[in-house]
């Protein structure tokens, strides 16, 4: 099987003042999601983040890929993930995320397409996931609780342990299209 381009979504960043591009391709191995952030930090320096995000045909994550730029500053960060959910990060155990069948990148909505398109959930139904949230700009790795409830056919509410909660608004294939106090799309194809 060829690799087949799904989706294209450039989405506006609220929080950073920025911008998020992202694909979305079935491969032969699965799923992919590959973008790249742009925004303003709270202390007004430029990011650029790259992300990619490999998953099996059920939506698990299998392997993720971060690069952050800050400046002359480049952080990267690589993960593999075993079917156990056994977290990797240079051949060495990440023992806080162990478990955990989905990454949540807090620079972009498209990790939330993971636990939506993987739990398939219907309409009034609800379900706990804890996902390994790598937090920016340090990279920094932890876990992070997690509520999704289908409150309509594309309609989601998610909340976490922070306290944060959105009604996220999806497309066909799960991909956010409203965010509210997060992100916009902009456009897709």
């Amino acid at each position: 099987m060829a690799d087949d381009l799904k989706r294209v979504v450039a989405w506006k960043n609220l929080p950073m003042n920025g911008t998020d591009y992202c694909a979305l391709w079935h491969t032969a191995k699965g799923w992919l999601l590959k973008g790249t952030a742009v925004g303003v930090l709270k202390d007004q320096r430029p990011m650029l983040a790259n992300y990619e995000v490999h998953c099996d045909e059920n939506w698990l994550t299998h392997r993720v890929q971060v690069e952050r730029t800050i400046g002359k500053d480049t952080k990267t960060l690589s993960l593999t993930v075993e079917n156990s959910g056994l977290w990797c990060c240079s051949g060495q155990d990440v023992a806080e995320v162990r478990g955990c069948l989905d990454v949540d990148l807090s620079v972009t909505p498209a990790t939330n397409t993971l636990p939506i398109r993987r739990l398939d959930l219907g309409i009034g139904k609800s379900e706990s996931v804890t996902a390994a949230w790598i937090k920016f700009p340090e990279l920094e790795l932890q876990p992070l609780s997690q509520l999704y409830t289908r409150t309509a056919e594309n309609i989601y509410r998610y909340e976490s342990h922070t306290g944060f909660s959105a009604e996220i608004m999806v497309d066909d294939l799960g991909l956010v299209t409203s965010y509210p106090r997060g992100w916009e799309r902009m456009a897709a194809f």
